[in-house]
């Protein structure tokens, strides 16, 4: 990232209007993304939210510690650049959507999905005018056309940088319907992941828990849960 090195020689990060969004700054050196753009947010409550990941670094600069700086960075790197590509493969999720692939057993397995999703395709069927079809296995099955395209344009309605947090919400879940269930307000984040997954929580409760699959499943709900906070602060 161009204007900082490894080790943190700022004493003070501030926030400063830039065009039309806010910029961020390390005394008086802008902050610019890898490719050096300059680091400009659309909102002030975004801005400060990065800010505030410059301002806890200590020592040597930790990205890792930095999730909103990386998906701003993404923002403008990326999918700005790349939006059509980036809205193309967030809506392909339309097409397997998780919520339309049904276990074929045991029942209560079957009934848990059913009584957990189904609400979920009967509001993408009218409120986006997404109805889709449910299928039992791992076999494709062809989605309408018309559903698509209207999924697809919801994807495309979207600014670089809420696009950047909703790939994280649909590519984490792997359901399209989910993530704009939570953008949408329909669904809490908290309530989105739990649906996501409810496969993998009937097999703990069938087999247990595996301390390393656990870990693994702690860090993807807080990346899900860090994307929703950074969409809505987008504005």
């Amino acid at each position: 990232m161009s204007g900082w090195s490894a080790r943190v020689f700022w004493t003070e990060v501030t926030v400063r209007p830039e065009g039309s969004g806010y910029g961020i700054q390390l005394d008086a050196r802008k902050v610019r993304t890898p490719l050096k753009a300059p680091l400009v947010l659309p909102t002030e409550g975004l801005a400060r939210a990065v800010a505030a990941e410059w301002q806890a670094q200590t020592g040597t600069v930790n990205p890792a510690t930095m999730p909103f700086t990386r998906t701003a960075n993404s923002a403008i790197d990326t999918v700005a650049l790349q939006f059509e590509a980036v809205a193309a493969m967030l809506a392909a999720y339309g097409e397997t959507d998780l919520l339309c692939y049904r276990a074929t057993g045991p029942a209560a397995l079957i009934d848990r999905q059913a009584a957990a999703w189904d609400p979920l395709l009967d509001w993408a069927a009218k409120a986006l005018h997404a109805p889709l079809c449910v299928t039992q296995g791992v076999m494709h099955v062809n989605q309408p056309a018309t559903s698509l395209v209207a999924l697809g344009a919801a994807v495309r309605a979207l600014s670089p940088f809420r696009l950047a947090a909703f790939h994280d919400l649909v590519a984490i879940s792997g359901s399209l319907v989910l993530g704009l269930a939570v953008t949408r307000g329909r669904l809490a984040a908290d309530e989105a992941w739990t649906l996501s997954r409810l496969d993998e929580t009937w097999q703990i409760e069938l087999w247990g828990t595996d301390a390393e699959a656990a870990e693994i499943t702690a860090l993807k709900r807080a990346a899900f849960l860090q994307a929703d906070r950074f969409f809505a602060l987008c504005g």
